[in-house]
């Protein structure tokens, strides 16, 4: 596991578009594995700004998002889809059809997340799958104390998770309270992750991820036993790790 420490959020957000932006120029025809939430928006608007000079291309790159909402149409303001539509894909050259998000207005559920990892093994796999972290220890919407070896699957969220995420919302009763997830299974099969966090509220969980134990309780611990791994995370971030582990600083 590689850890980059940066100043700032702006500065984390560069590194990690710097990462993402490599992955695409040495390998155009590259999978990526996108994340929604707040920790992304900056590298998204880094990679527009990088497209809009002319020093990356995304016309060959294929996108397979890790979630989405279940209950909300592609089209719903705080869908997924909607949320990649308008903070990265429209403002790129990325082909809409190579664009994949899970459906949230799956009939049936568990034949969306079979076909969703068919896709998945489909297109070769997951060069680089972009990570953030919840305040539970959550990546994607694997919440604590799920099994490591699922798959893409639906899930009740966390009360935590319903409050963390009302504030794209109206109010707390307007967030779905349930989820189509990539699982942990599918996480790892990525080749690469890359794993952003940033602010002073995820200090704690992040240590606890980096160096605690692996267990389903912190679902991102599991990361710790991924091959390749570069974890771009933020001073505040950082705080309780250079707290508790001084020589790793």
């Amino acid at each position: 596991m590689k850890i980059i420490e940066a100043t700032d959020y702006k500065d984390m957000s560069r590194k990690a578009a710097n990462i993402i932006s490599a992955q695409v120029i040495l390998f155009p025809r590259s999978v990526l594995g996108l994340a929604t939430g707040s920790t992304p928006l900056g590298i998204y608007q880094q990679l527009i700004d990088w497209y809009r000079k002319g020093d990356i291309d995304f016309s060959e790159v294929t996108s397979v998002n890790l979630d989405e909402y279940c209950g909300l149409a592609p089209d719903n303001p705080q869908s997924y889809h909607h949320y990649m539509k308008e903070n990265f894909f429209r403002h790129v050259n990325i082909r809409p059809e190579k664009t994949f998000v899970p459906n949230g207005l799956a009939k049936d559920f568990d034949e969306e997340g079979r076909r969703y990892d068919r896709m998945i093994a489909d297109l070769g796999g997951i060069d680089l799958q972009l990570l953030g972290l919840g305040k539970t220890g959550h990546i994607g919407f694997n919440e604590p104390g799920q099994a490591f070896e699922k798959t893409t699957h639906k899930i009740a969220l966390k009360q935590k998770t319903i409050q963390d995420n009302s504030r794209f919302f109206k109010n707390v009763d307007e967030v779905p309270k349930y989820a189509m997830t990539m699982g942990i299974k599918a996480i790892m099969q990525a080749k690469k992750i890359l794993f952003v966090i940033s602010g002073a509220q995820k200090a704690d969980v992040l240590e606890k991820v980096l160096y605690g134990p692996v267990t389903p309780e912190i679902p991102g611990s599991v990361l710790q036993l991924h091959p390749n791994v570069t974890v771009v995370a933020d001073r505040d971030a950082m705080k309780v790790v250079h707290e508790k582990h001084p020589e790793k600083g």
